[in-house]
């Protein structure tokens, strides 16, 4: 299987440049998997999919400001952090542009968000082939406070912003309103469409909810660059399954209640654990690098919740596979029909746009 089978032609104009006014403002293209029928309506129609009793699986990983500006003590050249994954409490890997003369011994010093230096500097212990630097910090006990004031949340490329600088409403709304455990460097995007009004809505329903953490990283949206998609390697991300999610995962279960996942770091997590444990979900943390895509069955759920996704990536072929387990190219074909409806229709595409419903 080719990546090439999963590219689509996207104008730029459907990139969403900014979320929708109010969060559940967005639109929702429902298609339903088993006659492929499509509808497209606003994404407070969602409560009118959902069935008394369905459980939907959240993740509530925090995005954290990742991206930090700074300065190399010896010749006092700006150059742009991002952080990826902490190795310790103050020992990050990291990404960074230019990267090319940065080399293991190298002090860079932190800069403020008016890019003045502060007294937080970071040594640079270590570079992989693949550019990407470890760094320990310094001149604080506590990294993740600093980033408050020092970080910047994050956007992926393609959301433009000036002086590639995030606002502070930015900073609000790449950020679900039920986030909670900091350590993801991009948003869990399926779960921006939601208000406290909406979850509240939705619970007087008959809907239960739960919570799974999956601390996204920055290859998530890695794009595939070999031709083979059997080839890929994944990366791994930190994710922790609580007791009562595992709990109310059974129970819906048992009683023939639908599990439906809000996007796909929620996937990853239900099915990491699914797979290892014989069909079940049980609690625990872990590191997940699992790789979906057809004709894989995704066996651990029965409906899904997600934003649209970039061509060729890993989260386009995760959604083919849960289109129609098994079964390739049809999931592929189904999702690729969806995606060009919505481009007729004018709907808004990645993480700032709207929303898929999979039932």
């Amino acid at each position: 299987m080719r990546a090439a089978d999963f590219d689509y032609h996207l104008p730029p104009d459907r990139i969403a440049q900014y979320p929708a006014p109010q969060r559940d403002a967005s639109r929702l293209l429902t298609l339903d998997r088993m006659t492929g029928s499509i509808g497209i309506g606003p994404f407070s129609t969602l409560t009118d999919r959902l069935r008394k009793g369905d459980l939907l699986v959240f993740n509530d990983s925090r995005v954290i400001p990742a991206r930090l500006r700074a300065i190399k003590e010896e010749s006092g050249a700006q150059i742009e952090l991002l952080l990826l994954e902490p190795t310790g409490p103050l020992e990050w890997w990291s990404m960074v542009r230019p990267g090319k003369r940065v080399r293991p011994g190298m002090i860079l010093r932190l800069q403020d968000r008016e890019n003045r230096p502060t007294s937080v500097s970071a040594t640079v212990l270590a570079k992989r082939e693949d550019g990407h630097i470890r760094l320990n910090f310094d001149g604080t006990e506590n990294l993740l406070r600093e980033l408050q004031t020092l970080g910047e949340i994050p956007l992926p490329p393609y959301i433009q912003r000036n002086e590639g600088r995030p606002s502070s409403d930015d900073a609000e709304r790449y950020q679900t309103v039920y986030a909670r455990n900091e350590g993801s460097v991009a948003a869990p995007t399926a779960g921006l469409h939601f208000t406290p009004q909406l979850l509240e809505t939705i619970c007087h329903q008959g809907v239960e909810t739960a919570y799974v953490t999956l601390h996204v990283g920055h290859g998530t949206f890695a794009p595939v660059k070999v031709d083979q998609v059997e080839e890929h390697l994944m990366h791994e991300e930190w994710y922790e399954v609580p007791s009562a999610t595992a709990s109310a995962y059974h129970q819906a279960k048992a009683e023939g209640r639908r599990v439906i996942a809000v996007g796909t770091t929620s996937v990853r997590v239900l099915e990491t654990v699914f797979r290892a444990n014989g069909g079940k979900i049980v609690p625990g943390t872990g590191r997940t690098s699992i790789f979906i895509h057809p004709p894989q069955v995704v066996g651990s759920i029965d409906g899904l919740l997600t934003n649209f996704h970039l061509p060729q990536s890993t989260l386009l072929m995760l959604v083919s596979a849960f289109a129609a387990p098994g079964r390739h190219p049809e999931g592929r074909d189904l999702i690729l029909r969806a995606y060009q409806e919505a481009i007729r229709n004018d709907m808004r595409f990645f993480s700032f746009g709207d929303a898929m419903l999979l039932i």
